[in-house]
C-alpha cells in the first residue's frame, strides 16, 4: 500500500505511462506531464514534472482511491542508493517538509542513477 502517512518504505516496479490510473490524467495541469510511473500490487506512484502522486487503492472492491500529491518544492532532501552485492534493490529516500522521510525500494535492474538526474532537474 502506498500511504505516505503510514508507510516507511515501499517496493516498486516500473510500468508504462499508458498503464497509469485513468483518474491521474484528469488531475494533471495543462503544462504537467508524467515522467515515470511505478506500481505495487494495486497502488501506483507517479512522478510528473511538477510533483509525486501516490495512488492508494483502498478497500476490498478498490472503488475508494486516495490521491496524495507531493510538490517537488516541498522536498527538502533526497538520496539514492544503488544496488549492492547482497542488497539487490536500489533505493530512493525523500524528506518532505511536515511529512518526514519516505523510503522507496525499486526492483533490481532499475537505473536509479538516471532517475536521480531526473529528480534533480525538478527538485534543485
Amino acid at each position: 500500500m502506498i500511504d505516505f502517512k503510514n508507510a516507511s518504505h515501499i517496493k516498486l516496479k516500473p510500468i508504462p505511462i499508458e498503464e497509469v490510473n485513468e483518474f491521474t490524467h484528469k488531475m494533471l495541469l495543462d503544462d504537467e506531464s508524467i515522467e515515470a510511473a511505478f506500481h505495487t500490487i494495486r497502488d501506483q506512484l507517479i512522478f510528473t514534472n511538477k510533483r509525486i502522486i501516490s495512488i492508494d487503492i483502498q478497500g476490498l472492491t478498490g472503488k475508494k482511491i486516495d490521491f496524495t500529491s507531493i510538490p517537488y518544492s516541498r522536498i527538502q532532501t533526497f538520496s539514492v542508493e544503488t544496488v549492492g552485492t547482497i542488497d539487490i534493490d536500489c533505493e530512493l529516500e525523500i524528506c518532505v517538509a511536515s511529512m518526514g522521510c519516505i523510503k522507496f525500494y525499486f526492483e533490481s535492474g532499475f537505473d536509479i542513477i538516471s532517475f536521480n538526474k531526473l529528480l534533480s532537474r525538478y527538485i534543485l
